[in-house]
């Protein structure tokens, strides 16, 4: 757990420096998915700060996952969105409301019932079906960016928010599925490359989102895609499971730290011209 939240920490900070980076990128074509925006943004040192940072915390991600289930790595990885608000509010003088930092507070609650509640991750080592499923929904997380440059711009942001929480998901579950790290157990395995399909997906999303605006649906969208689908893969798939008789526990527990992050997914936006976003305040 500790892992979890430190890799919560990394990506909460790295996405304040990210959506600097992203709004200060030129903008390309106006498709849901612009790949050179990518190559943009990584001119900006604030964006590659945070890269250093996304590298962190999946190490962390990683390490967390081999010894929890997969609804409480989730879980806390949603958190960062209150790790965003805090560092927004020390370093970046925005002021919180009451609302927001109780929304803080419910997000500690919720990880804090589900560290009691959380067992060992499941045993089960997950099947090829399970692998190339993974495989099949890191290759339509690219597909959904297609689709949302044809929608107007809230749902674009909903499918692009989506889409790269699928694509995080992806990883997530990815992760559980790789036993075996050698080289030649690597290139045959499914997993592997729905692993690095889904993520680079998911950040190429992402950062389309981060420069385009109505960030704060793609936030609360990613939020979703990244915690729900994969903790229902765990559970059925993966045999993980709460500690004897704490089941309710749990199950409340993620509700409490899903629910704090989305009401604090405006923290999600980039600078620029949101209203009431962490975007008005951030400098340059």
């Amino acid at each position: 757990m500790i892992c979890a939240l430190g890799s919560a920490v990394c990506f909460g900070t790295a996405s304040v420096l990210q959506a600097m980076a992203a709004r200060a990128a030129v903008p390309g074509s106006g498709s849901g998915v612009d790949a050179a925006l990518l190559l943009r943004a990584l001119r900006q040192w604030r964006y590659v700060a945070g890269l250093g940072l996304d590298g962190v915390g999946f190490v962390l991600q990683v390490v967390a996952l081999r010894s929890l289930p997969i609804y409480a790595v989730g879980a806390a990885l949603a958190a960062s969105l209150a790790v965003t608000a805090v560092v927004a509010a020390r370093l970046l003088r925005v002021r919180l409301s009451g609302a927001e930092w109780g929304a803080v507070g419910a997000v500690c609650a919720g990880l804090a019932m589900l560290g009691l509640a959380s067992g060992a991750e499941g045993e089960r080592a997950g099947s090829d079906a399970l692998r190339f499923a993974m495989l099949g929904v890191a290759a339509g997380v690219l597909l959904l960016g297609v689709v949302a440059g044809r929608l107007p711009g809230r749902a674009r942001a909903l499918v692009l928010g989506l889409g790269s929480g699928f694509g995080f998901g992806v990883v997530e579950v990815s992760v559980r599925l790789i036993d075996d790290v050698s080289p030649g157990a690597l290139v045959t395995n499914p997993a592997a490359y729905a692993l690095l399909l889904g993520g680079g997906a998911a950040f190429l999303l992402l950062t389309s989102a981060l420069q385009r605006g109505s960030v704060t649906v793609a936030t609360a969208g990613m939020v979703v895609g990244e915690t729900v689908g994969p903790a229902l893969i765990g559970v059925a798939y993966l045999g993980d499971r709460t500690r004897p008789g704490l089941e309710w526990l749990a199950v409340l527990g993620f509700a409490v730290a899903v629910a704090g992050a989305l009401a604090l997914a405006r923290f999600g936006e980039a600078p620029g011209d949101s209203v009431g976003g962490v975007g008005d305040r951030l400098p340059g």
